[in-house]
């Protein structure tokens, strides 16, 4: 037991004041560890709990605690907050279960209706989170925030992962695209943006799924965000047909519920394609970072999906050749032709 699971032991002594076990819930890709308390006796109702290890000065526990009370009364199956101790980094929360959506949908990916009842879960949870959306409550998805998670792609997989200096045309490419998709991002409909609403964030619960975690970087941003991070996931891959047919079945209750999607579906797609492209550089950045910087190296291995998807998105739009022909010179590709629009 660590020095940081010393100091939390205590704590949920003194927190809880009966006898519990621990075990190790998660780990994620930041600072924080996760652990399921058991208890010997019933707490608040709760027959076990999820501590939160959020070491400070790396973490700030605040935000988490903010947007829990923000998805809660937006009706979401949010972590109720049962304790905290702010300046230790310190959480005590009620516990969604160990059944990630990732875990489901690979055991039953064959099973189309399965997956549908999902999917839909957590495009009505999606919704119902943006219809709670209010400018001015969580920080703005700007223009800065976007392009400093872009510029993770040339500092972290480009740099650091296949050891490339860019050269000034190359350097003039990469700005350029970034410019391209923020003013798109920028001039979509604005909402809460979960900013990690994936398979491996959404918990399989009994009543009000799906249940909802690490949402602690939230922000106000562009409304197709939070679906392309749930239907183009760096975890598990559908055909493009399947993430049509899901992104439809988003987009219909979303414009009947008076939410800021275009009227035509085609325009919808197109941004939720390009956010995505944004999405994507930035997460080859990080899982970049994760491994050259945190040695966590599992992350290597989701890389060719996220490429696959930038890619793809890159061939179909004419505004983003440059950097198809940027990541073939990269990578050593040949260029493919295909269609653009």
């Amino acid at each position: 037991m660590d020095n940081r699971q010393l100091e939390l032991t205590v704590w949920l002594n003194a927190t809880l004041k009966q006898a519990f076990t621990l075990t190790t819930a998660s780990a994620d890709a930041s600072f924080r560890r996760y652990f399921r308390v058991h208890l010997v006796d019933a707490y608040l109702g709760h027959h076990s709990l999820i501590a939160m290890d959020a070491p400070p000065p790396q973490e700030d526990c605040a935000p988490f605690v903010k947007i829990a009370k923000l998805l809660l009364d937006a009706g979401l199956n949010a972590p109720q907050i049962l304790a905290q101790d702010l300046t230790n980094g310190f959480l005590l929360l009620s516990d969604l279960g160990d059944t990630t959506y990732l875990s489901q949908l690979n055991a039953h990916r064959n099973e189309l209706n399965h997956t549908q009842l999902l999917y839909g879960d957590a495009t009505d949870a999606l919704i119902k989170m943006q219809l709670h959306s209010q400018a001015g409550v969580l920080p703005n998805y700007d223009d800065a925030l976007l392009t400093r998670e872009m510029q993770l792609f040339p500092d972290w997989y480009v740099s650091k992962h296949l050891g490339v200096s860019l050269n000034a045309e190359q350097q003039a490419v990469l700005s350029n695209t970034f410019n391209v998709l923020n003013e798109n991002i920028l001039a979509q409909g604005q909402v809460i943006v979960h900013r990690d609403y994936h398979s491996r964030n959404l918990m399989v619960t009994v009543a009000n799924n799906p249940g909802v975690l690490d949402f602690q970087d939230a922000v106000y941003g562009a409304i197709t965000y939070d679906l392309v991070s749930l239907l183009k996931d760096a975890y598990i891959e559908w055909d493009e047909e399947q993430i049509i047919d899901w992104a439809v079945r988003y987009w219909q209750p979303a414009k009947k519920a008076g939410l800021p999607v275009p009227d035509d579906f085609s325009e919808f797609y197109r941004d939720f394609e390009w956010i995505g492209a944004q999405r994507h550089i930035k997460v080859l950045g990080i899982f970049a970072r994760l491994s050259h910087r945190d040695g966590k190296d599992g992350y290597l291995k989701d890389m060719p999906l996220v490429m696959r998807y930038l890619r793809k998105v890159c061939e179909r739009y004419v505004e983003l050749r440059p950097m198809l022909r940027l990541l073939n010179q990269l990578e050593n590709v040949k260029q493919q032709e295909g269609f653009t629009f």
